[in-house]
């Protein structure tokens, strides 16, 4: 769930002026302090940031460095769905990049396919040390300063952000028992927008790698069409970041008959949130595929494949099986600065699923043990319902 709000202009400089790096932070706050969601959930304090970040921005001289206060002034706010567009080699990555640590080091999850994966880290691991600082010292480089109170969750943020490492740059991190661990940069595999396969015992499996791909639709009602005579379907969007409703919501509609509503959304109004609207689903395809759905998650489900799975169970068409996601709550907007040219995106409208629980506490009906293989476990509760 995606939406683009632009501060822009028609015209700018290669090189900015001090005024305008000024004039930029400012638009940037007042624009968060009336539109970003979720401050009722921070202890974050936005006046306190404007002072503090603020004046380094009236210091400033150089776009690089500008675009390094608003990395600190964002990363007040603790939302791994609130970040800038670019982040260049050397600066922190966002958080949760293949590790899922808690605030003592226990390493919860680990991203299947990644620099941490290849480097031997595994689930129930307990990090002490990245690139030779202690958990303590390296959290405390990011944790946010701006704070009415100590928040664990701003410190859960900070730790993972601090696990993830720089962008373009590999790890050394220690584990418990004094072992270090070399974590070099790791390609994972290329995947398709949308693949597909049979299973055994007559199961329909398609892979989801993004629903921001051109032409996913299409791939998928290919698939689908494959599928059409099989006992159940197994969809998986782990490892997905998300993308646009406009490709998710065609793929739920292939199965209904009529139109559902699969979310409901909040916008702000001043310092509060109004009321709620209902997101629908409508019907859509040559047949509606009517067999039982299994729906895959991992903690890399992210964003819209974040509200996948929640719209499917919503419509009555998923049984969701796998871990608990992101927890990125909110759609999002897009912002490219007036002068500067510089692009972020903000959680803007806060997502909940149609009993009205957030999205961003959402469980899996079936909570699978980390390490266990999800799709094996996917496919065991698939059996029991055809």
């Amino acid at each position: 769930m995606t939406g683009a709000l632009a501060i822009s202009a028609t015209a700018t400089s290669a090189a900015a002026a001090t005024s305008d790096y000024a004039a930029d932070f400012d638009d940037l706050w007042r624009l968060l302090d009336a539109k970003y969601c979720f401050f009722g959930e921070k202890a974050v304090d936005w006046g306190q940031v404007r002072r503090v970040y603020g004046a380094r921005a009236r210091r400033c001289t150089t776009t690089d460095a500008f675009a390094g206060i608003l990395r600190g002034t964002l990363n007040e706010l603790y939302d791994a769905h609130t970040h800038m567009s670019h982040t260049p080699d050397g600066e922190p990555r966002y958080a949760f990049c293949d590790m899922w640590v808690h605030r003592d080091g226990f390493i919860e999850d680990v991203r299947q396919y990644s620099a941490a994966e290849a480097a031997g880290i595994v689930a129930g691991d307990h990090l002490t040390h990245i690139d030779g600082l202690t958990l303590a010292a390296a959290t405390a480089k990011h944790r946010p300063t701006c704070l009415t109170r100590r928040d664990p969750e701003a410190d859960f943020y900070a730790i993972n952000v601090a696990a993830s490492g720089r962008v373009g740059m590999g790890r050394t991190v220690t584990l418990k028992g004094g072992r270090q661990v070399p974590v070099p940069l790791h390609a994972s595999p290329d995947e398709a927008d949308v693949s597909w396969r049979m299973l055994p015992d007559n199961f329909g499996y398609i892979r989801i790698s993004t629903f921001a791909g051109e032409g996913s639709v299409a791939k998928f009602d290919h698939a689908l069409s494959e599928f059409k005579d099989t006992r159940g379907l197994i969809l998986d969007p782990r490892r997905n970041g998300g993308g646009d409703t406009a490709m998710a919501k065609p793929m739920m509609g292939r199965f209904i008959t009529e139109p559902k509503v699969y979310a409901l959304m909040r916008r702000r109004v001043g310092r509060t949130l109004g009321n709620l609207s209902r997101e629908t689903v409508e019907p859509r395809g040559p047949f509606t595929y009517a067999k039982p759905v299994v729906v895959l998650t991992d903690r890399w489900s992210a964003s819209m494949a974040e509200g996948f799975p929640m719209g499917m169970r919503g419509i009555g068409r998923g049984v969701v099986v796998g871990r608990p996601m992101m927890g990125l709550g909110a759609a999002v907007f897009d912002v490219e600065l007036k002068r500067t040219k510089l692009g972020l995106q903000y959680s803007a409208e806060p997502v909940y699923d149609v009993n009205d629980h957030p999205r961003w506490k959402m469980q899996p009906d079936v909570l699978i043990t980390p390490g266990v293989d999800i799709l094996q476990a996917g496919v065991s509760e698939l059996r029991k319902r055809v």
